[in-house]
C-alpha cells in the first residue's frame, strides 16, 4: 500500500510517500502557492492520503487535488481522524494538529517522557509525560520570522536570508543579526529544556523542521535531528488506525 503523507505548514507543504513503515521519497511546495491555485504536482498512484494542516485556507485545495487525482477522500487530522495521544490542553482543539503528529512519532520512534522542538514559522517545544500524554509546551517565533521582524521594525537593519553566522560575535550588521538569531536561539533552546528537565525529569530530546540542523549546532541538549518527524507521525497514525481498525472487523 502506498500513503501519501502530507504536512500543510505556514511557510511550506511537506509530501511524504510512504510504503509500509519507509519514506520513500518527500519533497516540499510553497504554502503560497497552493492558496494562489497554482498546479499540484502529485504522484503518479497513491492508495490513500492522510493530512496534517495549520492553514485552513489551504487543507480544502490540497483535499481537491487529491480527490480529483486518485479519487480517494483524504483522512485529516481533527476533522474524520485523531492523534492517538491524550491531549491535556486546557483547551484541545487549540493545539496545532502537526504538534500532536510530532508528539505521537516522538512517543512511538523514541519513547517517553520526551521534548519535541520543532523549528518552522515558530518554533514550538512540545512534551510528553510518563505517562505518554501531551502535557503541552511552549511556542516562540522561528528564525526567519524574527530575522524578518528585525529588518521590518529597525529602519537600518536590513532584510537578511537565514545562513549560519561567521562567529559568536559579528562584524557586520547582517552578520550581527545572524549571530543574534542563532546563538540567542540555541541558548534559548537549552534554557528551556533544562528548566522543563528540572520540572519533569529526564527527558529524550528530539527536533525537527526547517531549521532543525542549523539550529542543533547552537544547542547541545539536543539528542536527535529528524527532519520528517511530521511525516513518520502521520504514516504512524494512518498504521495505528488500519490496524485497530482491522482488529475491530471494521
Amino acid at each position: 500500500m502506498m500513503l501519501l503523507a502530507i504536512d500543510i505548514g505556514n511557510t511550506s507543504i511537506a509530501f511524504g510517500v510512504f510504503k509500509g513503515k519507509k519514506l520513500r521519497s518527500s519533497w516540499k511546495i510553497s504554502a503560497q502557492d497552493v492558496l494562489s491555485k497554482k498546479t499540484i504536482n502529485l504522484p503518479a498512484k497513491m492508495d490513500t492520503a492522510i493530512i496534517s494542516s495549520v492553514v485552513p485556507k489551504a487543507t480544502p485545495v490540497i483535499k481537491k487535488a487529491i480527490g480529483k487525482k486518485y479519487k480517494i477522500r483524504p483522512l485529516v487530522l481533527g476533522e474524520n481522524i485523531k492523534a492517538p495521544i491524550k491531549n491535556l490542553y486546557r483547551r484541545p482543539k487549540q493545539v496545532g494538529q502537526d504538534r500532536l503528529v510530532d508528539a505521537v512519532a516522538a512517543k512511538e520512534l523514541y519513547g517517553y517522557p520526551a521534548i519535541v522542538i520543532d523549528f518552522g514559522t515558530a518554533i514550538t517545544f512540545d512534551v510528553i509525560s510518563k505517562k505518554g500524554e501531551y502535557l503541552g509546551g511552549l511556542i516562540f517565533p522561528g528564525i526567519e520570522t524574527s530575522l524578518n521582524a528585525l529588518s521590518q521594525k529597525a529602519a537600518l537593519l536590513p532584510k537578511i536570508k537565514v545562513a549560519a553566522p561567521k562567529g559568536l560575535i559579528g562584524r557586520d550588521t547582517a552578520d550581527s543579526m545572524k549571530s543574534g538569531v542563532f546563538h540567542g536561539t540555541g541558548a534559548l533552546c537549552d534554557g528551556v529544556i533544562a528548566k522543563l528537565k528540572a520540572k519533569y525529569g529526564p527527558m529524550k530530546v528530539i527536533a525537527t523542521g526547517g531549521h532543525a540542523a542549523l539550529i542543533a549546532k547552537y544547542a547541545g541538549a539536543i539528542d536527535w535531528i529528524n527532519p520528517n518527524l511530521t511525516l513518520q507521525g502521520l504514516n504512524i497514525i494512518y498504521t495505528l488506525k488500519f490496524n485497530v481498525s482491522r482488529r475491530a472487523g471494521l
